[in-house]
């Protein structure tokens, strides 16, 4: 576990689903760049992509100061 004073580099965001009878997707959000990640679990298989926009470009969050995660 980090310290608390240290600030995590990944936050989870958002969360579909329960992960034990279907797939659960979280969103995660790089704290440092910005960059969006959906992270997709179904059963024993996990799968990790950077989230894209229609022109094929990463979705970048602002990120300020006082953002929390999905689990704070």
């Amino acid at each position: 576990m980090a310290a608390k004073d240290k600030k995590e580099r990944f936050k989870a965001v958002y969360r579909e689903g329960d992960g034990i009878i279907k797939e659960m997707m979280i969103v995660y959000v790089d704290m440092k760049t910005g960059v969006n990640y959906l992270c997709v679990q179904a059963g024993s298989s996990i799968g990790l992509t950077p989230l894209l926009d229609k022109d094929g470009k990463p979705v970048i969050t602002e990120i300020g100061a006082d953002d929390k995660g999905f689990f704070e």
